[in-house]
């Protein structure tokens, strides 16, 4: 039992800075919706549904870090794994931006098609395309800080961005 709880508080720890980095963003993404869609009458997320997806997206991350295919050039340059990690992600979360706006749609259609029809009629894509742009580059942020993390460990850079640490006391 000891062991599993060990095992679960890792996982947590290991998926909390992501999660964090995804809250983070997935709020700004809200708010540029918010300003760009003002006074349309499009319902916005709330933060509890920020929250589950900045959760599913932390341990979207967590898991596709452990896929082999992931890390595919750990020995290149750090812009090939930032650019690949990227891509990947990026695809992720067309298709969960996607899929979010179909669940809007699906609560007023009787099936799959016919929301995704709705869907493809009323999509603002200049918008959508907007949102995935700014998720882009945020994700590519994400990824260049996770590689050099990586590559140069969490002390060190922490200690570049932050400075020295204070000598311990006893």
């Amino acid at each position: 039992m000891k062991t599993l709880l060990l095992k679960l508080k890792h996982e947590a720890l290991k998926a909390l800075p992501p999660t964090l980095f995804f809250f983070i963003i997935l709020h700004i993404v809200a708010l540029i919706r918010g300003l760009m869609i003002k006074s349309t009458g499009v319902p916005l997320p709330v933060s509890a549904s920020v929250l589950i997806a900045s959760l599913v997206l932390g341990k979207a991350v967590l898991i596709a870090d452990m896929l082999p295919f992931i890390n595919r050039f750990p020995e290149k340059p750090l812009i090939w794994n930032v650019s690949w990690k990227t891509l990947m992600y990026a695809l992720v979360a067309l298709a969960i931006h996607y899929l979010e706006r179909m669940y809007e749609f699906g609560k007023e259609a009787t099936s799959l098609a016919e929301a995704n029809s709705m869907l493809w009629e009323s999509m603002n894509w200049p918008q959508f395309w907007a949102v995935q742009i700014l998720l882009i580059t945020l994700i590519f942020m994400y990824c260049v800080i996770s590689e050099l993390t990586r590559v140069l460990g969490r002390d060190r850079l922490k200690a570049m961005f932050l400075g020295p640490l204070p000598p311990a006391s006893n």
